[in-house]
């Protein structure tokens, strides 16, 4: 009887690099856990004996992925979250301070409050190939950084030092390029699912094998939930009789960058994007404003493609 009546538990654990702090409610307990080996397996080990009914971690440039695995594996409800609501919470609520141990206890009562929906977390072989295609935009990044640069620099020295990395960072692209082909090749289902997404006009090598790293949801939402997920989706800014200016906001910034170079391609080649991008443009709808309803377009066309499994047809 006492276990059918027991108040459920809920968990935040705050992961910065060398230590993990947990807050458990409705009890209010604090532990504080050292991040390494022995640390990852107590904090197991201590919230199987509780039974939780939901942990939150915050996502924090990877140092979360670990602990978050160990817990989904055995069997525990987790929901890795943006930082932003967390913080957009805490200022909803009042709470201004910031400390690992305050975190911690925020993110046990965002779990409480707000519920987020637990969702399986990606396998070894998809995280790998997350891992390289952000590690191939880094180094795109990179070149383009050291090209403004070299562009801005005087000094003799300063060119030739510049001038010197160019090559090492093609090198690693090139390298990158490879892992992620074999990588991507090694899954009969991500190559079936390449063979779909490259069979559309203006989506290449590099957007396709983004998509299957960044975008796993592709084919198994609607087309509205995923251009919200993507953050194409306008957002309206509406009260009473006012009617606000609505843009885009939120998302995956990386993924919508992707699409949106895709896209400037697609409204040259493809044969359904072009008239849309027209129409809209001819009505007076700003560029950028008709680029951005195209993304939607084509990520509607995308998401259908993989749920139907059937490649680009012309018409």
């Amino acid at each position: 009887m006492e276990n059918a009546t027991a108040s459920p538990v809920f968990v935040g654990i705050d992961v910065p690099k060398n230590r993990l702090d947990l807050h458990l409610r409705p009890s209010g307990k604090a532990i504080a856990l050292a991040n390494d080996e022995a640390g990852l397996a107590q904090v197991t080990a201590v919230l199987a004996g509780l039974s939780p009914a939901l942990i939150v971690l915050e996502a924090t440039g990877g140092y979360e992925v670990r602990l978050a695995a160990d817990l989904a594996t055995a069997g525990m409800a987790v929901a890795v979250v943006n930082p932003r609501q967390v913080r957009d919470f805490a200022r909803a609520t009042g709470r201004l301070a910031k400390t690992d141990r305050i975190d911690a206890a925020l993110l046990a009562l965002f779990a409480e409050r707000i519920r987020p929906e637990p969702r399986p977390l990606p396998d070894a072989l998809a995280q790998a190939l997350t891992e390289l295609v952000a590690r191939r935009r880094q180094v795109v990044e990179m070149t383009v950084m050291e090209g403004n640069r070299r562009r801005c620099a005087r000094n003799p020295k300063v060119r030739a030092a510049i001038d010197a990395t160019p090559a090492v960072l093609r090198a690693q692209l090139a390298s990158l390029d490879g892992d992620i082909e074999g990588t991507v090749r090694a899954s009969p289902l991500w190559r079936e699912t390449e063979n779909l997404l490259t069979s559309v006009p203006g989506i290449g090598d590099v957007t396709a094998r983004t998509l299957i790293a960044e975008l796993p949801e592709l084919g198994q939402l609607d087309r509205r939930k995923l251009a919200a997920l993507v953050g194409v989706a306008p957002v309206n800014r509406d009260s009473g009789q006012f009617r606000g200016h609505r843009a885009i906001a939120g998302g995956r910034t990386s993924l919508r960058n992707t699409l949106f170079m895709a896209t400037l391609v697609a409204v040259r080649h493809n044969a359904v994007l072009p008239a849309h991008y027209q129409a809209l443009t001819a009505r007076g709808r700003p560029k950028k404003v008709a680029l951005v309803a195209c993304i939607r377009r084509l990520l509607g066309i995308l998401n259908a493609i993989v749920r139907t499994n059937t490649p680009w047809q012309t018409a």
